[in-house]
């Protein structure tokens, strides 16, 4: 397997941290942003103590010139994005009578359109390479809908509409450009904070406590979609722990 340049939004814990020291353990170039520039720094600095390669910025998938920095980085530093991993998301979960406008409004912008600024600061790159990799974090909750996760399942159905979509347009294109989704349930990251409904919060929070797994197992996920021949491409992957019914 030859090194890739692979770029991870949200990098600063959960799911990107264990995608970057998982891929960086592979021999993969790491770029990651995220808003929390210091836990960055750390994470990139373990990497390189273990002989990997990593950078950081601090950026915010909400802005699409700081999504274009980004990936101006990643060609700056390696030359090339060979993976781009849309990572970043949040899970403020609430019964649509409590009204959380702003929390719906920052879903929206992170969930949906953190997804289309990534791909639309590397796409064109990819396509100039005749390949390249995006890989898009969905949600089971993109597959199902259950009362208080509405406006977080409307987000995630439509990163997996968006996903299908231009996987299609990639495949009809000829452009050697992979397009993949990954849907995982219940996962032990900071997901959970970001719920400020009491109601919801105890009851997901006692969910997770019993159920959810450890943010490596999706990043093995990632691994394998990565690590797949040219010709073929991983759609999506549904991981669910064990013990997850819906």
């Amino acid at each position: 397997m030859k090194s890739k340049v692979v770029v991870i939004t949200g990098a600063s814990s959960g799911i990107g941290e264990a995608c970057a020291k998982l891929l960086a353990e592979k021999g993969h170039k790491i770029v990651m942003c995220a808003r929390r520039e210091e836990r960055l720094k750390e994470i990139a600095s373990s990497i390189r103590e273990k002989g990997g390669e990593a950078i950081h910025l601090k950026a915010d998938v909400t802005d699409i010139l700081q999504m274009e920095e980004v990936s101006q980085a990643a060609l700056t530093e390696f030359g090339r994005i060979d993976v781009w991993v849309n990572n970043a998301g949040l899970m403020p979960v609430s019964e649509i009578i409590k009204d959380k406008v702003d929390e719906w409004d920052r879903m929206v912008d992170v969930n949906i359109k953190g997804v289309l600024y990534g791909t639309h600061a590397c796409l064109k790159i990819m396509r100039e390479q005749k390949e390249g990799h995006i890989i898009n974090m969905g949600s089971v909750a993109g597959h199902v809908s259950n009362p208080g996760s509405a406006v977080y399942s409307a987000t995630k159905f439509a990163v997996r509409a968006l996903s299908d979509a231009l996987r299609k347009e990639e495949a009809q294109a000829k452009s050697g450009v992979r397009i993949t989704l990954i849907a995982p349930g219940a996962i032990d990251t900071e997901l959970l904070s970001t719920i400020t409904d009491p109601d919801a919060l105890q009851s997901t929070g006692s969910f997770y406590a019993s159920t959810a797994i450890p943010a490596l197992d999706v990043a093995k996920c990632v691994d394998f979609a990565i690590d797949m021949p040219p010709e073929a491409c991983v759609d999506e992957v549904i991981l669910r722990p064990t013990l997850q019914v819906h």
